[in-house]
């Protein structure tokens, strides 16, 4: 059996990512392709608990936010790949995840160096495909506000800006050698699925 696909979608909070992690899993089925779902962070027991400090649930020492959060997210991460992602990649499945490694080096190198935010990350391999949904912060900010739900720790207009940033900058250079998509989210959510769906069929051929 050949190994599966990981295909993840990045972008900062707004730009659309759960929506259409779950749009594109459909159309694949409709395809008779096998596919799983799974997002970071994860439903394990590291994920919760980030979770729960995104919410307000728990606190940090104010000196451990920064690098105690990329921690758990490190963490939250390879418990994430040995208990689903890997188990399913093994069996052929294309997994889809919402957000993954390049959202750890864009939103944690806010407040650590990049290069110690790779190194604990290390040893997570690189998703096959990732597909970046970009937007200006204040579109993506207007977006979240319509949620009605408490307003998570990275979602304010300052913060959404130099994720943006860093996430188109990490795509443009640091990971250029990879398989990084940059698609503009601010199109219509139909349209914007079916270009994601045309670029993953091209890639799985």
């Amino acid at each position: 059996m050949d190994k599966g696909k990981l295909i993840v979608l990045e972008g900062i909070d707004g730009a659309g990512t759960t929506t259409q992690a779950g749009k594109l899993a459909e159309a694949l089925r409709a395809r008779k392709i096998v596919v799983a779902t799974t997002c970071e962070p994860s439903d394990g027991p590291v994920g919760k608990l980030i979770r729960g400090y995104l919410k307000g649930e728990h606190k940090l020492d104010a000196q451990l936010r920064g690098p105690g959060l990329a921690l758990l997210f490190a963490a939250d991460r390879l418990d994430h790949l040995a208990r689903e992602v890997n188990p399913w990649l093994e069996r052929g499945k294309v997994v889809i995840s919402d957000r993954y490694l390049l959202s750890s080096l864009a939103y944690q190198s806010l407040d650590c160096e990049l290069k110690w935010v790779m190194e604990i990350n290390r040893e997570a391999p690189p998703p096959d495909l990732t597909i970046l949904l970009d937007l200006p912060a204040e579109t993506a900010l207007k977006r979240v506000s319509e949620r009605a739900l408490w307003p998570e720790l990275f979602e304010k207009a300052d913060l959404q800006k130099r994720v943006r940033e860093n996430y188109l900058k990490l795509a443009r250079e640091l990971f250029s050698d990879q398989k990084i998509l940059v698609l503009d989210s601010t199109q219509p959510i139909k349209t914007l699925g079916q270009r994601i769906l045309k670029e993953v069929l091209a890639y799985l051929g």
